[in-house]
């Protein structure tokens, strides 16, 4: 499992390889909250959940997308790591938890922040194994 940061003049554009879509998920999430803060500078001091949903995988994936950054600058805490699980049930749907603290913009080293991401050249493949890329408007 891996991701990497494409050249973008604005914006983020990410790759994500992974095993399956599960992984893939909590990838695209770490990569999101790594590019806002330094997440090992994080501490589990409390949680919080939330939900994300979509009628297919790039609306999950959109929707997923969306959560992280609210909690993050909207509601000010910092994510050190999510538990969640995907259900397919006439779309999809996560039910997660993160871990983590109120946001210090200091003691976290606040890099950017994540406006939305889109749906611009959004692409998911699942064969072997999975690969996503996404453009994070920042």
């Amino acid at each position: 499992m891996s991701y990497k940061f494409l050249d973008h003049a604005t914006d983020a554009i990410i790759e994500v390889t992974a095993k399956d879509i599960k992984e893939a998920f909590a990838v695209a999430a770490e990569a999101e909250i790594n590019l806002t803060l330094d997440q090992d500078k994080v501490e589990e001091k409390d949680k919080k959940e939330f939900t994300a949903n979509g009628k297919d995988l790039r609306y999950l994936l959109f929707s997923w997308l969306e959560e992280i950054p609210f909690l993050l600058i909207t509601e000010g805490f910092a994510i050190k790591r999510i538990e969640f699980n995907i259900e397919e049930n006439d779309g999809y749907k996560i039910n997660a938890v993160a871990y983590g603290e109120p946001l210090d913009t200091h003691k976290h080293n606040f890099k950017v922040e994540i406006k939305a991401p889109t749906f611009y050249d959004m692409e998911i493949k699942t064969n072997s194994q999975t690969y996503m890329r996404f453009l994070l408007d920042l």
